[in-house]
């Protein structure tokens, strides 16, 4: 199974970015500013993100790995969100 990674850019040049050391393409975002999250996944940048967005992605990542390591493990401190509320629908799936 293949994960996207949250990465911040940390400098660009044009449609190559860093982040890490690691180089990210931006062909399918276009150029962007420092700072910037975007959705890495095989070393090319899939989406923008929000900071919020990056933060919950990284929660479920580390989530994941906490899973996988074995033993007790508080999924509310991982999916703040989504603690004490309800899920709903997204728009375009409820009912008009």
């Amino acid at each position: 199974m293949c994960i996207g990674v949250p990465l911040q850019l940390a400098a660009v040049d044009g449609l190559l970015g860093w982040s890490g050391g690691e180089a990210i393409d931006l062909s399918l975002v276009g150029t962007q500013p420092v700072g910037t999250w975007v959705l890495e996944f095989q070393g090319a940048a899939r989406q923008v993100m929000s900071a919020t967005e990056a933060a919950q992605t990284l929660a479920a990542r580390a989530a994941l790995a906490a899973v996988m390591a074995g033993g007790e493990v508080d999924m509310g401190q991982f999916f703040a969100d989504l603690v004490g509320r309800e899920p709903a629908l997204p728009a375009h799936l409820r009912p008009a």
